[in-house]
């Protein structure tokens, strides 16, 4: 540690700059992904190659105005985040320098952390001369949220406390505990390209819970796993992954904007903070943190965005939370990658993406885990990446590779969103390889009923595709009669249960005694159509019952009303001269 500390002080040489590539001089004591202060403004880069006597730094700032012979001083130390009490309903750039109060230009260098002046309550949770271990808790900040923030032994460390702070303020920077000489502050910085260790991995069995029918029933999502959500311009990628965001039940949710539009990452902040916490009672945005890189920050700060991103993920996972990261999207992310290297001449792949984007997105998506943590709890991050395929195009490189490494695929369809079919995913394009982990543990907990209803449900939707062509070729009144109540079945499935309005207050959110209670009411209805059709009824006239009380039972029952459903069940079950099964 002393050499690096001692290289930290030479001073290098610009030798080129294209973009925001920036060659220097090699002095000795420079590591590959250290940090570089380059230039007068000391704007931030990291090493991302060294060859004889250039060092290649990726500038994460808007390099105007550098020129060769400035001078460039080695840090001694990889691109580090500083982790702490002051993250929670915090926005920050790429490089986790928070935004409020910036002001409404961006300037290179110019950044300064107002969580420097503020203080935080410390409460000790352990006792001088205890021994304790990696990970554990020493104390807790008491006005960081609605959350419990905690301070931990970090890893690698343990043994007896040698100091303890007493309760009171003390600044982010204050040393707070010593544990076997080594001192411990509220904050701490972190790597961002080095995940931060745990004790194991561990499955899940258990859902995360988005709040979104078509979700949670056909294609849930473990916690600690991972999910891509790809779909063309206009399929409603961002509107879902903010509804994601606001009604899914982690603990934290980390939403990062990799190159979208600052309008768009404008509509989120506001919602966020408008929009109360179900579960506290105060804000959502009291327990979200916003990376907001838009498309017009610099382009090689995206990169970066996506593992602070997921540093702060495994800084709350490792309290014991569940956590939530949202990329919105992955497409720019590799197009930084493509981006910088066409700068550096790389032999380009596939469209011009480099050789190493699988790589790339398999180390990002990996990051994703249910763990048992070095304090012995128990926590997670789950991963949810948009891609956004150019033209719609599910084969390019981004969204390929993606498909690979994911364990959830919720594929947004062009046709759907454009018949106003919201969610707009698509029961045919999109995949769940959690569902038998997540099987198990729902006959494990005694609801066998979850694997037959998804299964029926899907049954349902497979058949009403095969016939939609031949319906459109022929009419639904030449089909046989239990082909008739087939098409019916699949339109009540659509409407009644996975079409989901995400500006109503009753239908924005569904819990999933609410879906189950749905999905069981449209299976029931249809399986005492098809009796009817049967015992001699023509098709003709099972089609002409007004079926709108059970279509209308997701807007006219609460998120909650699982009862309500049930009743409307029961009465149009009656209508059509059956009994409840």
């Amino acid at each position: 540690m002393r050499k690096r500390q001692t290289a930290r002080q030479s001073v290098s040489r610009i030798l080129r700059v294209t973009g925001p590539l920036v060659e220097i001089e090699y002095t000795g004591g420079i590591a590959m992904y250290d940090l570089v202060s380059i230039g007068p403004a000391r704007l931030p880069g990291e090493v991302v190659a060294i060859s004889g006597r250039v060092v290649t730094v990726q500038a994460y700032e808007y390099t105007g105005g550098l020129a060769p012979g400035q001078t460039a001083l080695p840090q001694g130390r990889p691109l580090s985040v500083r982790l702490g009490p002051e993250l929670l309903g915090g926005i920050f750039d790429g490089l986790l320098r928070p935004l409020s109060g910036a002001g409404d230009w961006l300037l290179p260098g110019a950044h300064r952390n107002t969580a420097e002046d503020r203080t935080w309550s410390f409460r000790p949770l352990v006792a001088q001369g205890e021994q304790v271990a990696e990970g554990q808790a020493l104390g807790e900040i008491r006005n960081a949220g609605p959350l419990r923030v905690e301070v931990l032994v970090p890893p690698g460390g343990g043994g007896a406390v040698e100091e303890i702070a007493d309760a009171g303020d003390h600044p982010r920077d204050a040393v707070v505990a010593a544990v076997d000489g080594t001192e411990v502050t509220v904050g701490a910085l972190w790597p961002v390209r080095r995940p931060r260790p745990v004790r194991e991995r561990v499955d899940s069995h258990e859902a995360l819970n988005t709040g979104q029918r078509v979700i949670d029933l056909l294609f849930p999502v473990a916690r600690g796993s991972t999910v891509a959500v790809p779909g063309g311009f206009g399929t409603g990628k961002t509107m879902l992954l903010q509804q994601v965001a606001k009604w899914c039940d982690a603990d934290v949710i980390v939403y990062v904007g990799c190159g979208e539009r600052g309008n768009e990452m404008s509509d989120v902040i506001t919602e966020l903070s408008e929009l109360q916490d179900p579960r506290t009672g105060g804000r959502l945005a009291d327990r979200t943190v916003t990376i907001a890189n838009t498309s017009n920050m610099p382009m090689m700060a995206r990169e970066a965005s996506v593992y602070t991103g997921m540093t702060v993920a495994e800084y709350f996972r490792d309290m014991g939370l569940d956590v939530v990261v949202i990329a919105d999207s992955t497409s720019r992310w590799a197009e930084a990658l493509r981006e910088f290297a066409s700068r550096t001449g790389a032999m380009p792949a596939e469209e011009g993406y480099p050789a190493g984007l699988a790589s790339a997105i398999a180390a990002f998506y990996e990051r994703a885990a249910a763990v048992t943590t070095l304090g012995g709890g128990r926590g997670s991050v789950t991963v949810i990446g948009a891609v956004s395929p150019p033209g719609g195009d599910m084969t390019e490189p981004v969204t390929a590779h993606t498909e690979r490494f994911v364990r959830c695929l919720w594929t947004l369809d062009r046709d759907l969103a454009y018949a106003r079919h919201y969610p707009a995913v698509s029961w045919a394009g999109s995949f769940s390889r959690d569902v038998p982990v997540l099987a198990a543990g729902h006959r494990a907990a005694g609801e066998s009923a979850w694997t037959r209803r998804r299964d029926r449900v899907g049954a349902v939707l497979a058949e009403a595709d095969r016939l939609a062509d031949l319906v459109d070729l022929i009419g639904v009144a030449a089909l046989p009669a239990k082909e008739r109540i087939s098409v019916l079945a699949g339109r009540l499935v659509r409407e009644g249960v996975l079409q989901q309005s995400a500006l109503s207050e009753r239908d924005a959110y569904c819990t999933p005694e609410k879906t189950a209670a749905l999905a069981d009411a449209v299976l029931a209805v249809t399986d005492r159509c098809q009796e009817l059709v049967d015992s001699g009824v023509p098709a003709a006239s099972v089609e002409e019952v007004d079926f709108g009380p059970l279509l209308r039972a997701r807007e006219d029952t609460g998120p909650q009303d699982a009862a309500g459903v049930t009743a409307r069940r029961d009465a149009l079950l009656a209508r059509l001269g059956g009994t409840r099964p």
